[in-house]
């Protein structure tokens, strides 16, 4: 026989289950991964004691200023994400909330992930080494080119590792740099016909940049939007879809001309 309740009494006993609920749900692992702002590293110098870029068959330039390529730093395929740290990383502008398999591909391990991750910066350094050459002209059976950049992994390095090419190999075309002596960061995948590609987290690594000194970056075009959202005050975004617009734009910049594209 069940007895009866007052109302009280039994909203205090299903309170019990729904706190129980809400208490599984916040500490419950989810399918999404927290980013942050991560390194970065300028291509025309050395990564960890290593030159990124070392060429040789050609005259290399002494390079000024800075490309600095970006990265973001994410919660591991393993870790458990909680709906507290979803719901802080939806209120936090130096954090983004992503799902999991945007950052790494579903149902593969660890050590699978790392694997695609490096092939994935080999293909990019190929492109990338291709794309500068034919900019510029160059045979690659004449100039051979090694792009080392430990600890990093993707493709999102390709439009930096292009530019600090033809920045060592040509510069601006008139002695100086192509840089102008600046910190220019940026990033975008690379074909190696020069077209430029988006690659996501740019909000996080514009903030990286503006904190390691750049006052330009490079962008997709198709991300200004994404760019724009959290943009560090004094960060300039130029949007690019090619390895010549970006040259272009880098020396439009150094003439200090207005007509520099912008998002």
């Amino acid at each position: 026989m069940l007895s009866r309740l007052t109302r009280s009494q039994a909203l205090a006993v299903c309170a019990v289950p729904v706190a129980a609920l809400i208490a599984t749900a916040v500490f419950a692992p989810l399918p999404f991964s927290v980013a942050q702002p991560g390194m970065t590293a300028n291509v025309l110098g050395e990564n960890k004691g290593t030159q990124v870029i070392t060429i040789s068959g050609a005259p290399v330039r002494s390079t000024s200023g800075q490309l600095r390529m970006t990265t973001i730093e994410a919660t591991g395929p393993d870790a458990n994400v909680s709906l507290g740290d979803v719901i802080d990383g939806w209120f936090a502008t130096d954090r983004a909330v992503m799902p999991r398999d945007a950052v790494y591909p579903s149902g593969n391990s660890v050590k699978e992930i790392e694997q695609h991750n490096a092939e994935q910066m080999r293909q990019s350094q190929d492109a990338a080494t291709q794309a500068a050459l034919k900019y510029l002209g160059i045979s690659d059976k004449k100039v051979k080119v090694t792009l080392k950049l430990a600890d990093v992994g993707g493709p999102s390095a390709g439009l930096l590792f292009s530019l600090g090419i033809v920045d060592k190999l040509h510069g601006n075309g008139n002695g100086g740099d192509l840089t102008g002596g600046r910190t220019i960061a940026g990033t975008g995948t690379i074909n190696a016909d020069g077209t430029v590609g988006a690659v996501g987290g740019v909000a996080l690594k514009t903030q990286a940049a503006r904190r390691d000194g750049a006052t330009v970056f490079l962008v997709p075009e198709a991300e200004c939007a994404d760019a724009k959202s959290e943009l560090p005050k004094g960060l300039r975004l130029v949007p690019v879809t090619t390895l010549k617009s970006a040259v272009n734009a880098l020396l439009v910049l150094d003439k200090g001309l207005d007509t520099v594209p912008s998002c």
